[in-house]
Order: structure tokens, then sequence, then C-alpha cells
């Protein structure tokens, strides 16, 4: 008998070592692409993505590792997270030490990845930074070319700028991208905080592929005006994905404004249109979900959560809202 279980016990493990699909293997995930205003998988389906932006990497660089990732896809069921590179303000951003900020937002992409969920890696800057734009966006689309998870935000909002010195800008930084990777997705953001939707409308970009134009809104300031601005760029053909978004006011402060969220919610619900929400971070705000105490890696509690991180985990359970 004991010759028997010692047999049972080699064969179980050898199987277990020569299986094919080992437990950790990264879930391949389906390519996507922009079909009209839809953003859609390569079987054809319709795709609504719903998760959670990691605040500014060189700010809140602590909630940056593969633990947090893990936490946030498997107890939030988040589908996409939004690496957020903080381009400017201190001494950890990217214009001053690069490699930090790449080895910051890499180990957030290499885990959803490794999750299998989508990824979005944003240039988290409200000014233009052309060459250094270019530069880091054809070393990430080389790094993950032909990786279906991964999807380029070339600029956070735009604030002072027009959109002809937007558009200009993206023109040239989709153009590194595509040398490199002709499929992926790209999020190009328009002027004044990404809410003047309607300039996109009335001039796109032309002649490119998977392209998506990021509108931002905070419920408590943002209201039906943008979502008719929104109504207008779709019926003109112009596809939409709200890569940052919150229920309070547009300072990040201020009470939640719980039937605007709702309002929002439904209207994207509606046209199938992806959302991120605003942020993974510990500042005294009420757009940060999480408290001081929170712990760096995940398994938060509910009480180490602010009253915007427990609403936003409610709306990303499945069938809980």
């Amino acid at each position: 008998m004991k010759h028997f279980f010692a047999a049972f016990l080699f064969l179980a493990v050898l199987t277990a070592c020569s299986s094919p699909q080992s437990q950790s293997a990264p879930v391949r995930l389906p390519r996507l692409e922009v079909n009209g205003t839809y953003l859609m998988n390569d079987q054809g389906d319709t795709v609504q993505l719903r998760g959670v932006s990691y605040g500014w990497h060189n700010l809140w660089p602590r909630f940056y590792n593969a633990e947090s990732v893990r936490y946030l896809v498997k107890e939030w069921h988040a589908t996409v997270l939004r690496a957020s590179m903080g381009i400017g303000i201190n001494e950890l951003s990217y214009l001053v030490n690069p490699d930090y900020a790449k080895e910051r937002i890499t180990t957030v992409v290499d885990a959803a990845i490794e999750q299998g969920v989508y990824v979005l890696i944003d240039w988290h800057s409200h000014t233009l930074e052309l060459e250094p734009a270019v530069q880091f966006f054809t070393e990430m689309a080389t790094r993950y070319k032909g990786v279906p998870n991964v999807i380029y935000e070339i600029f956070n909002e735009p604030v002072e700028q027009s959109w002809s010195e937007v558009k200009a800008y993206a023109e040239k930084v989709i153009s590194a991208i595509r040398s490199v990777e002709p499929e992926s997705v790209i999020l190009v953001g328009c002027p004044h905080w990404d809410q003047d939707i309607h300039l996109v409308a009335q001039d796109p970009i032309v002649g490119e592929k998977n392209l998506m134009y990021t509108v931002h809104f905070y419920a408590g300031t943002h209201k039906e005006w943008l979502r008719q601005a929104s109504d207008y760029a779709l019926s003109k053909g112009v596809p939409i994905f709200v890569s940052e978004c919150a229920a309070m006011n547009a300072d990040g402060d201020g009470p939640l404004d719980v039937e605007e969220w709702q309002r929002w919610i439904d209207w994207m619900d509606a046209h199938r249109i992806s959302w991120v929400a605003w942020s993974i971070s510990d500042k005294h705000e009420t757009c940060s979900m999480l408290l001081p105490s929170a712990a760096s890696e995940g398994g938060w509690q509910e009480f180490e959560m602010k009253e915007w991180g427990q609403m936003v985990r409610r709306y990303l359970l499945p069938n809980v809202q």
C-alpha cells in the first residue's frame, strides 16, 4: 500500500508539472479593435471595460506593485487598470527620473497582463512634451508589441492647448507607436481637461484605425451638458473612452454626487462606453479611495477605504450596484 501511494503521488506531481496550462500562466485576452463608436474584441463582441486608475506614480508609488494589481482584479473585479505615469511635478517624475518611472509603470502593466486584464499606459501630463512622449511610447510599443492587454493613452488632459496643437502632437505620437505596433488601441485626449470633445467631432484625426478619444468627468461638476457634447461626438462617429471619472467635484474634493454619478453610469452603459475611476491613492481628498492606513499591496478592509473607494468597489462587483 505504501509503494502504491508513493507511485500515485509521483504521478500526480509529474502530471501537475507537465500540465500545459499552469495556474500562473497569463490569460490570453482577445485583441481589441474600434468599430464605429464601439470598442470590440476580435470575435466581434462589443466590450465595455470597467476599472480603476492608480494615482500619479510619482506621488503614490507605494501602490504600484503586483500584489495590488492582483487584489483589484480578484477582489474588486476590475477588467481594466490605468497606470498613470506622472511626467512632471517632482524628482520621481518621468522627465527627471525616467528609469524609475518606467519601472513603476511596467510593474503594474506586467502584473495586469499576468492577471488577464487590460491596462492603460497613461502619459499623465497637462503639457505638451512631444520628444519625450515619442521616445517613451516607442519603447513601450516595442516592449509590448503584440500583447493585446495594452492600451496607450498618449496625453492625459490637455489644458491650455488648442485642439489643433493636441491633434498635431497626437499624430506624431501615433505614428511612432504604429511604426512598431500597428494594431493596438490608442486613446487621444482633448482640450480643457478632456471636456471639449465637440472640437474633436468637428475635426477628428483621419487615416488611422483603432483610435478613441477620452472624456473625463467629475459628476459634482460635469453634468448633462458634457453628456450632450459627448452625444454630439458619438453622432459624428467619434468613439469615446472615459479614462478618468469620479463622483465628486472636478478638484477631486467635496461631497459625492451619487445621483449624477448614476446618470453617468446609465449613460455609459447605454452607449457601451468603458470607464476608469480615479484613483488608487491616499491623499486627504474625496477622490483618493484609500486611507493612509491602507496597505500598499491590497487586502483593504472597508474601514481602510473612503466612501468613494467603497462605492467604486460596489459598482465593479458583478450584479451589485
